[in-house]
């Protein structure tokens, strides 16, 4: 049922979580951080306090005013002739 190759993939990724673990444990105990549960270090980083009302955690467009990729696009200067060419000219439109 399960091959060599299978039962290789499977221990790289219990490494690869091990290695993550024990790299951000050790980031935790250097600034003082709790490490809570350790398996939550192998998809978080040891800095994140996970609350959402946190400046350093939080959406930036909420605490910053940041715009998104999507809103600045939106919001650009429509005057601005972008239509050209390959050459550089603009088209005659």
């Amino acid at each position: 049922m399960s091959t060599d190759n299978d039962k290789f993939k499977h221990s790289k990724r219990l490494a690869k979580d091990k290695n993550a673990i024990k790299k951000q444990s050790k980031i935790a105990q250097v600034h003082g951080f709790p490490t809570g549960p350790e398996h939550r270090l192998a998809k978080v980083h040891a800095a994140t306090c996970g609350d959402s009302n946190c400046v350093m955690c939080g959406n930036p467009r909420k605490f910053f005013g940041d715009r998104t990729v999507q809103e600045k696009r939106l919001f650009q200067d429509l005057d601005k002739v972008t239509d050209k060419g390959s050459n550089g000219k603009k088209t005659n439109e």
